[in-house]
């Protein structure tokens, strides 16, 4: 698009394109007002006093010109210039000889060129020197004379009155607009910090406020939180009576089966009927995935030594390659255990050991584990995060494969902490890395 480019320099942020398609007309109508006041108005007055002036002046330096031709004292000169309140000093040897003013004197400029336009004989005109008058010099019979002018006399004295008021009032509405806009985009922003928080599983009070627009906005989304919580506090009631009720079964088949006679048989449906209850410990673990825990501020590093106390308990190699400086994180400790739980858990199960590692960053946690298995390719990193997934492939499933839900919740977990989960090789041992990034 031919203004494309525009975007890189156009405020990101809801308040600041609003301030700024505020702001946009009252600079632009301010500048205007300039411009055609300077122009049309300023200027005008300026040349047409200059004009009043120079007629005064043209007039004595008649009178001089007479009197320096009649060989008179030009006294008589000097009491009409006072009488027009003009300050005549006759011969100056100090006249000004060149045109001076500021740069930022707009009407200087205008009073010089209308007096070069209507004075013959004018040496310069200095609107420097003084503050308060304007001194031109000339050249005349009785040597250089200079005239001073009281500033008053050519130009306006408040001609920027209009542009200061003008100024200050855009000004001062501007403020009380700021205050108006922060009011309106204030609703805008707790919902964003609702969803947000609901986004990361945190449980933030949200009332619907501000504009129609807001209030319709902020009432859709707690209708969908709704929506959403009920439909988990649905599948975790129907997992969890589905696994209720098939443990009844399971336990008397497990009971009858106990009661025969050992053998290779019996011992392989012991087996399955195992392997069946922890089929249905997964899916209970998988459901309750959304509900553990709330969150709380905990230190990331006990996470990690709980972790490794345990695994020494059951006989697991684990171990601890790095641990976060001491302070708090506001997460789910429960939830964020169980991930890590099954992390650890496919780490021992496909390797020999594993490592655990944590890093705290200002924006986000990262909880890494290590093993030194077979890992598992690029291409299936990301089929193996859907739930149900097994990659024989990959990961031996004789050596006690689950049901494919293990790195399944810990995704899932992540994404509620408003994170993610990566997959990668271990640069130290090998095998897997997986990295449980939580955002702060």
């Amino acid at each position: 698009m031919t203004f494309a480019w525009l975007k890189r320099y156009v405020p990101r942020s809801l308040y600041g394109r609003a301030a700024l398609i505020l702001l946009t007309p009252i600079i632009t109508l301010q500048l205007v007002l300039t411009i055609m006041f300077v122009q049309r108005h300023y200027e005008d007055v300026t040349v047409q006093m200059t004009r009043a002036v120079a007629l005064e002046l043209a007039y004595i330096q008649r009178r001089v010109d007479a009197a320096a031709a009649e060989g008179r004292d030009p006294e008589e000169v000097r009491r009409l210039a006072r009488a027009l309140r003009l300050t005549l000093t006759l011969p100056d040897p100090d006249a000004p000889m060149a045109d001076r003013r500021r740069f930022f004197d707009l009407a200087g400029r205008k009073v010089i060129d209308t007096l070069h336009e209507n004075l013959r004989g004018l040496s310069g005109a200095d609107l420097i020197r003084s503050d308060s008058h304007a001194v031109v010099g000339f050249e005349t019979g009785l040597g250089p004379m200079s005239v001073g002018i009281p500033r008053s006399l050519v130009s306006a004295s408040n001609p920027h009155q209009l542009l200061v008021l003008t100024g200050g009032v855009s000004v001062l509405m501007s403020l009380i607009a700021f205050l108006f806009l922060k009011n309106q985009i204030r609703p805008i922003r707790r919902l964003a910090e609702a969803a947000e928080a609901f986004g990361r599983g945190r449980d933030h009070a949200y009332r619907p406020s501000g504009a129609t627009e807001t209030r319709a906005a902020g009432a859709a989304f707690l209708d969908m939180r709704n929506r959403i919580e009920r439909q988990i506090e649905q599948r975790t009631i129907m997992l969890s009576g589905v696994s209720h009720d098939l443990r009844t079964p399971l336990t008397r088949l497990k009971l009858g089966l106990s009661m025969l006679d050992e053998d290779a048989e019996v011992e392989a449906m012991l087996g399955d009927v195992r392997d069946m209850e922890a089929m249905l410990d997964t899916f209970l673990d998988f459901a309750r995935s959304d509900s553990l825990d709330d969150a709380e501020a905990v230190e990331p590093g006990e996470i990690l030594k709980s972790l490794v106390a345990q695994a020494d308990r059951v006989g697991q190699n684990v171990t601890v390659a790095a641990l976060p400086g001491a302070g708090k994180v506001v997460l789910r400790p429960l939830a964020v255990r169980r991930a890590l739980e099954n992390l650890v858990g496919n780490a021992v199960r496909y390797g020999s050991r594993a490592e655990l590692s944590c890093v705290v960053s200002e924006r986000a946690v990262v909880f890494s584990v290590e093993d030194d298995g077979p890992g598992i390719p690029p291409d299936a990193r990301e089929e193996a995060l859907r739930p149900f997934s097994r990659l024989d492939r990959a990961r031996s499933q004789n050596r006690g494969g689950g049901v494919g839900l293990g790195l399944s919740i810990a995704f899932d977990i992540a994404r509620q902490h408003g994170g993610t989960l990566r997959l990668d090789r271990s640069a130290r041992l090998g095998g897997l890395r997986a990295d449980l990034v939580l955002a702060r």
